[in-house]
């Protein structure tokens, strides 16, 4: 009997906006939408996270106008929410368990999944196994550090998005950030895609590796990494 097929998604252990005394954490829309439509698809979802327990929340994701349908549903759904309250410490997880990672966005991942080496081998052994990475909004920024078998950064040379610095400054967060990852990527020879205008939906996949440029790309990566696993 073969096994059910499985996404992990591994989400921040972080809260702290850097010295700012802004709280952080994972993008809510990010994680709902794209959990909603892995398990409709029949996909078992594992979350995972550097610490294990629960994994904090952008608290600006849960008030509106960032709210959706899907974080709504979330927020009422008491399996979800206990699957994010007590979530896999990434040490116990073996990723070669699973048919694709999804990583959602949100600006605590830069100071732990960016940096965390456990986060960038998985992610390194999963693209040169041609598992396919799916990462949304900040998340790309773990790219920074990943190489491929033949030691060169990854990105060098693929086409990749990720949240770009106009939105960063549109926000007014530029400042408070760790890194820029649309720098740190250009700077390692990836060709940086985005949208015509910010905050619109845009998706780039680019061998095994998809990547999304903001919250407004969630459901449409999702849609991507599903056609990818089809």
């Amino acid at each position: 009997m073969s096994r059910a097929r499985r996404i992990l998604i591994t989400m921040s252990s972080h809260a702290d906006l850097g010295v700012s005394g802004k709280k952080t954490g994972t993008w809510f829309e990010e994680v709902a939408t794209p959990y909603y439509a892995f398990t409709e698809a029949g996909f078992q979802v594992v979350f995972a996270s550097p610490r294990g327990g629960e994994a904090p929340i952008d608290h600006l994701s849960l008030r509106a106008p960032f709210t959706t349908a899907n974080t709504d549903r979330f927020l009422d759904d008491a399996a979800g929410m206990r699957a994010i309250r007590e979530t896999t410490a990434l040490a116990a997880v073996d990723h070669g368990d699973f048919d694709a990672l999804f990583f959602p966005g949100g600006y605590g991942l830069l100071w732990d999944l960016a940096a965390d080496s456990r986060v960038i081998r998985m992610v390194e052994h999963a693209l040169a196994a041609d598992t396919p990475v799916a990462m949304v909004c900040h998340a790309p920024g773990i790219l920074r550090d990943v190489k491929a078998p033949n030691g060169k950064p990854y990105v060098a040379g693929r086409t990749v998005t990720g949240f770009s610095n106009t939105e960063d400054d549109e926000l007014d967060l530029s400042r408070h950030l760790l890194f820029s990852l649309e720098d740190d990527l250009t700077l390692r020879g990836a060709d940086f895609s985005r949208a015509a205008a910010n905050w619109q939906p845009h998706v780039v996949q680019d061998g095994p590796l998809i990547t999304g440029q903001n919250p407004a790309s969630a459901p449409v990566i999702a849609k991507t990494l599903l056609a990818r696993l089809a």
